[in-house]
């Protein structure tokens, strides 16, 4: 199959972001990355943003953003900015945990999922869950995870984070690869239970495992590198990272 793609979340260097943004982006695009998944857009209008990303070549992976910013009437600037941005993928990044504890609360939020999904199908767009450690807790003897995945639509993004997920005390990989046809984008994050800061390839994850079942059994299209603990400073963590991702043949 045709190599994946690696993303940049954009939310591992956003200290740099915030002070230059144009800056780094070139940065990233100069390490070798192939694009970038936002997380805000800095005060920018997605139209400069948009001429920052084609000035250094980076394509859109993503948006993580707040459900509030896909209902009501903030749906239709949303979708507007992201089509100008150029992306097709609107991932909720974060839902409350206490929203999420009980199987009725996780079936109600998956609810919510699948409207949005129905709204943005005619835009050519999709929404998504990216998880944190909470929802790989266990629930009558099931994880969150899975049961906000068989409570949405096959449309519906599960953007796992292999390193959250590890973090919650979850099998990373038997999530992946339970739900690899809907793992259209892939959160690539380390996890260490020896080490407070790694970067992706110094850790527990087995990226061999991951890459097996997101090139054979998933339909992933891009893996997004995100970095959130820092033994060195951002830039040169998000480098290392896709050194190592590299030496592994990617």
């Amino acid at each position: 199959m045709a190599r994946i793609p690696i993303g940049l979340q954009l939310y591992s260097v956003r200290k740099d972001c915030e002070q230059d943004v144009a800056g780094t982006l070139k940065a990233v695009a100069e390490m070798g990355y192939d694009g970038v998944e936002f997380a805000g857009y800095y005060d920018r209008s997605a139209e400069e943003l948009r001429k920052m990303l084609d000035d250094v070549g980076l394509k859109v992976a993503g948006s993580h953003v707040g459900l509030d910013v896909l209902q009501g009437e903030e749906l239709a600037k949303t979708v507007e900015f992201n089509q100008t941005l150029g992306n097709t993928r609107l991932v909720i990044a974060w839902y409350d945990p206490e929203k999420m504890a009980t199987r009725a609360d996780i079936v109600e939020f998956g609810r919510a999922l699948n409207e949005v999904a129905e709204k943005l199908k005619p835009q050519g767009m999709q929404t998504g869950y990216h998880n944190h450690a909470h929802e790989f807790k266990m629930l009558d003897g099931e994880t969150g995870w899975d049961i906000l995945a068989a409570n949405t639509n096959d449309e519906v993004v599960m953007q796992i984070d292999l390193g959250n997920a590890m973090s919650g005390g979850g099998d990373a990989i038997a999530a992946l690869e339970k739900w690899a046809d809907r793992g259209y984008t892939v959160h690539l994050k380390e996890h260490s239970s020896t080490k407070e800061a790694v970067v992706v390839g110094e850790g527990d994850v087995p990226w061999q495992e991951v890459f097996r079942i997101c090139e054979s059994a998933g339909k992933t299209e891009w893996y997004i590198v995100e970095q959130e603990s820092y033994a060195y400073p951002p830039l040169e963590c998000v480098e290392l990272c896709l050194k190592n991702l590299r030496g592994m043949g990617k």
